[in-house]
């Protein structure tokens, strides 16, 4: 059997899978808001003092380790019977540590909670995570240090970008010296609590790795342009670059003597979310797109080599399996939804019907923005007259014209993420792309797609594996071909708005 964690914004999530009969085994879930109340976060973050500031504390995903095995052994969840496990992250976010991190991870003891023995490894209280756009100024001073925002592109796969973690670990280095001095090591969330579950410090992966604008996407190395462009020490700070795949050791003797794994359990790097819901979805090859519908929307897929966006808005990460993905993201995303639900007082099921009604073309789609944009960058928008028809539209729309430097649609769209629950919403996106939509049978994508790495490397076949766990449901949102002309003329209303709004 195989674990596959994942920490997102708002939860950490575990599902053990039999990789030999195709059966999910066990899943469950901690929901940071909820289950770890004390943290005081709203979806899984604070805000930060200044604008577009977003943090989490690295100990609450600490805690949430600790409660998700707690309750995992008290529902009986086999886990003793766990080969390897892997996991995924939510992307960008870093965690900065103390030297004393390391002897701390090598002398756990099962007596104290993870909190208690690494409460003071940080150097920094809290992790700047994907939300995070506050560091404009930063990305600005890397530009320049480069050359252009090109070099960026072409060597790391994206443009230097503010949610990314060289921006942030700049910012950081500048504001707070004497703790920048205290710091010896930068990990992301993902290699963070790989190295808790192993023990020991790991290596970041290629996956993962690729969305910091510090890994060089021909060589699968640190850049020394980029770190040099970031602060002086970065690559210091940086753990070694592996891949996804690599066995960094056995399970630590703290978790086989709390909570009952095998101490044989072999544990393998975890990667970003994104990548993970790559393999949890069974896109391993090129020629199928996903749109992730969770707390931003997301649309990527699988790449046989790097194909990166002129316009800097997409970008090229490591896929788990080997080779490469694509993936833009609206940070407007579920968020949205949930604001516009909430202002107007609406139930889910009433959102929902609202959407059941075809668009018009006396409607005008709104532009999606509650919170600054990342795709285009674009400032917050009033959003005083938006209905659930107009937002959805307005999301829809958006994405499809920052997904052309992805080349010729897909044949199929599969989703995922807590949206995709909506049968309206994936109307929508069928109708929009004029492409079929299929949902997948669990919305648990990355959990999923992190214990399908963990199977695959103990020596299972990803194909094989795939056809087993990432069968989509049989039942297909077909495009309606009679709102073709209605979207033609509504995709020009929300690129004139769009354009205006960008000129101010």
């Amino acid at each position: 059997m195989y674990l596959g964690l994942d920490c997102s914004t708002q939860s950490l999530s575990a599902i053990i899978i039999d990789a030999e009969n195709g059966e999910i085994i066990h899943e469950t879930s901690v929901n940071f808001e909820q289950d770890l109340s004390q943290y005081k976060t709203t979806h899984g973050f604070v805000r930060g003092t200044e604008p577009d500031e977003f943090f989490s504390d690295p100990l609450m995903w600490v805690d949430a380790l600790d409660l998700l095995f707690r309750r995992m052994q008290e529902q009986n969840a086999p886990l003793h019977r766990v080969k390897v496990i892997s996991g995924s992250g939510q992307q960008h976010a870093t965690v900065y540590l103390k030297d004393c991190f390391h002897s701390s991870l090598a002398t756990l003891t099962p007596n104290l909670s993870l909190r208690e023995q690494l409460i003071g490894c940080f150097s920094r209280p809290v992790s700047p995570i994907w939300l995070d756009g506050s560091t404009r100024r930063e990305c600005n001073e890397i530009i320049e240090a480069i050359g252009g925002n090109e070099v960026s592109i072409s060597t790391t796969g994206s443009a230097v970008t503010p949610r990314f973690s060289a921006a942030q670990i700049r910012k950081y280095s500048r504001q707070y010296s004497e703790r920048w001095d205290e710091t010896t090591t930068i990990h992301l969330a993902s290699s963070f609590l790989a190295s808790i579950l192993c023990g020991k410090s790991v290596a970041i992966d290629y996956g993962d790795g690729a969305g910091m604008n510090l890994m060089n996407l021909e060589t699968l190395s640190w850049d020394p342009t980029m770190a040099n462009a970031t602060h002086e020490g970065t690559l210091d700070r940086l753990p070694p670059l592996a891949a996804t795949t690599t066995i960094v050791g056995k399970i630590s003797s703290y978790f086989s003597s709390k909570y009952g794994f095998s101490p044989n359990t072999q544990c393998c790097l975890w990667s970003g979310d994104n990548p993970c819901s790559l393999v949890g979805m069974g896109v391993v090859r090129p020629g199928t797109w996903i749109i992730s519908l969770g707390t931003s929307f997301t649309l990527f897929s699988a790449l046989k080599e790097p194909h990166t966006d002129p316009q800097g808005y997409g970008h090229v990460f490591g896929n788990p399996i080997g080779g490469y993905m694509a993936l833009s993201c609206f940070k407007n995303g579920a968020l949205a939804c949930v604001a516009l639900k909430e202002h107007l007082g609406i139930s889910w099921e009433e959102f929902d019907q609202a959407l059941h009604k075809l668009p018009s073309e006396d409607e005008t789609p709104a532009l999606p923005f509650y919170e600054t944009e990342i795709t285009p960058p674009a400032r917050a928008v009033d959003q005083s007259s938006t209905t659930p028809r107009t937002l959805v539209d307005g999301q829809f729309l958006n994405m499809k014209h920052h997904s052309e430097w992805l080349g010729e649609l897909p044949e199929t769209i599969l989703v995922t993420g807590g949206v995709s629950r909506s049968n309206s919403v994936c109307q929508t996106i069928a109708n929009i792309f004029q492409r079929p939509v299929q949902r997948i049978s669990t919305s648990s994508s990355a959990s999923l797609g992190a214990a399908l790495i963990a199977a695959h490397t103990d020596g299972h076949d990803i194909d094989f594996l795939t056809e087993l766990f990432c069968d989509p449901s049989s039942k297909f949102c077909e495009p309606n071909p009679t709102v073709c002309e209605t979207y033609e003329k509504l995709t020009q209303k929300f690129l004139a708005s769009l354009s205006d709004h960008l000129k101010e």
